[in-house]
Formats: structure tokens, C-alpha cells, sequence
């Protein structure tokens, strides 16, 4: 499956101390996820999250040492996951387009729980990833933190569109600028569907899905 492994791995740079070495940090990794859903980036702290899992703040700051990088881990983890889908399930698709209906699917549909990861409920991550992703890259620090490789998965993801972009028209001059409007542009439109309706088309009916298979179809018409 080309350079992706079957286990996923986070960049050593964002933890301390590796959350799935031991019982205590796959816990901290769980219970953040739904404790972050549930308050919101803004409210959560590790105060919080250590009464939940009944232990001490200090314990958490020995995986994690700031929840900036605890989300920069949470997402890591969500867009490995979802290369990792793409590359599985677009593997045998031999039609340039029908590939990329498939990628747009991952990247843009409702995702659901996968049962294969116990201690991660990939159906709530989806929920902070679109609400809460954008906070990894808007900071003063994005330059270092790119550099040090944190949003590598990420980009990954995008260059892997770009490239099936590419197969169906390699005509097309905005590849890069399509494929990373389709991946953000994605986790925007749910907001939207789910707060702020009266400015998208995307409802119960219409899915984001549908508006990016549509565009892309329009847009790389040869």
C-alpha cells in the first residue's frame, strides 16, 4: 500500500510519551476525545480531563505537554486514519474519475465509528475535526510546526487527490488549490449543515459529498 503502514504512526515531535505504549495513555486518548467534544477546545484542560479518568493533571503532561498538541495528535491520528482508508479502498479502482468520486467520498462523507479501534470513536473525532481543526494550523507557530513535520498526514491526504486530479485531467492548472478546497472546504460545509444553514445547500438530503462530486465533475469537463 505505498508508504503507508497498516499500524499508524504519529510524528515522535507532537508527544511526550507515546499515548498507545501503555493502558493510562490509550485512556487519555479516548476519554479526550469525548470530553472535547462534549466543552469544546476552549473549555477543555487537563484538570478536566484528569478527573475524568481519575488521575492526576501531571500524569497527562507526561504524554502530552500542552493540549495545543494533544488536538495536533487527535488530528494526526484522524487524517492517518482516513489515508489510510483512501489508499485501501481506491486500491483496485482502475478509472481515473471513479477513483476520485471514491477519494471525494472519503475525505467529505458522515464518518462513521470504526469497530476495529477500541479506544477511538472515529464518529465524535469527525465532530472535532470539523469543529475544531482549523486551531492546529491558525497559530503563530504553523511555520515550526510544519517544518517539524506535524501536519505531514495532512498533506498527504491532499497530495493523494492532487495526484488522481492529475490522472483524470492533466490539463488542469489548479489541481493543488481543488484538492485542498475539497478537503477543508468539506469540514466547513458540515458546520455549516449542522449551524449555520441558511448559507449552504448541504442539508439531510444534499451531502457535502454530493455538492464536491458534483463540482469536480463540472470542473475537470475536458
Amino acid at each position: 500500500m505505498n508508504n503507508l503502514s497498516l499500524k499508524i504512526q504519529i510524528n515522535n515531535n507532537i508527544f511526550v510519551k507515546d499515548p498507545e505504549t501503555s493502558t493510562l495513555g490509550r485512556k487519555i486518548i479516548q476519554e479526550s476525545i469525548i470530553l472535547m467534544d462534549e466543552i469544546g477546545f476552549e473549555n477543555f484542560t487537563f484538570k478536566k480531563l484528569g478527573e475524568r479518568i481519575g488521575s492526576n493533571e501531571s500524569s497527562i503532561y507526561r504524554y502530552f505537554e500542552s493540549k495545543h498538541k494533544l488536538l495536533v495528535y487527535l488530528s494526526s491520528w484522524y487524517w492517518s486514519w482516513i489515508e489510510y482508508r483512501m489508499v485501501f479502498e481506491t486500491n483496485n479502482i482502475y478509472n481515473a474519475f471513479e477513483k476520485l468520486k471514491k477519494a471525494i467520498t472519503i475525505v467529505t462523507e458522515k464518518i462513521e465509528d470504526d469497530s476495529k479501534t477500541k479506544h477511538i470513536n472515529e464518529a465524535i473525532l469527525n465532530q472535532i475535526i470539523i469543529a475544531e481543526f482549523t486551531k492546529t494550523l491558525l497559530t503563530k507557530e504553523v511555520d515550526e510546526e510544519n517544518r517539524e513535520g506535524f501536519f505531514l498526514v495532512y498533506k498527504r491526504v491532499i497530495n493523494r487527490i492532487i495526484t488522481i486530479i492529475e490522472e483524470v485531467n492533466p490539463d488542469y492548472i489548479f489541481a493543488k488549490s481543488l484538492a485542498s478546497s475539497i478537503v477543508e472546504g468539506a469540514l466547513h460545509q458540515h458546520f455549516l449543515k449542522d449551524h449555520l444553514k441558511t448559507i449552504t445547500n448541504c442539508n439531510n438530503d444534499i451531502s457535502p459529498t454530493d455538492f464536491y462530486i458534483n463540482l469536480v465533475s463540472q470542473t475537470l469537463k475536458s
